[in-house]
């Protein structure tokens, strides 16, 4: 334990470990992200912590569209080549293997188990470093069988992105 309580206890908040992927124009990108969560049955609704200086915030503000593109824990080598954002890897985009959704034109990752296509209803900046995105799924896809205990986590990659 560290003297930061707060902290200690947000860690233990399980994550899953996704990558975002969103376009505007011609312009796409692919990032990593773990605070997302299913918010509203009906509609179906996502609720995503986007950070506010992150590339893909700038790209879904001029959209509104976004991608969750959801991998299986054995598929971890495939998230990989996206958790460097665009100021350290500003090519990232430039070999990357990806289908292009049918109703959001965003990307879809090769190698991931699922993707939900998301359409902004809602935005909450609450003064922090992070936006509240909420958006209705619009559509889906599934690739690979599993379920929740199959998709991969920050604790499988031995990470932490909390606190």
């Amino acid at each position: 334990m560290s003297d930061d309580l707060v902290k200690d206890a947000l860690r233990m908040i399980p994550y899953g470990f996704y990558a975002i992927s969103t376009r505007s124009g011609d312009n796409a990108n692919i990032m990593v992200a773990n605070w997302l969560t299913q918010a509203s049955f009906s509609p179906r609704q996502v609720a995503l912590g986007l950070q506010k200086t992150s590339y893909s915030h700038g790209l879904i503000e001029a959209s509104s569209v976004f991608v969750v593109n959801i991998f299986n824990k054995a598929d971890v080598e495939a998230i990989k080549p996206y958790t460097k954002g665009r100021a350290k890897n500003p090519d990232k985009m430039t070999n990357v293997q990806y289908e292009t959704a049918p109703l959001t034109g965003c990307p879809i990752v090769s190698g991931g188990a699922a993707y939900l296509e998301c359409k902004v209803v809602a935005k909450l900046d609450t003064g922090g470093d992070h936006e509240i995105i909420v958006a209705e799924v619009i559509g889906a896809g599934v690739s690979k069988a599993g379920e929740a205990k199959d998709t991969l986590t920050l604790l499988d990659i031995g990470w932490s992105y909390a606190g």
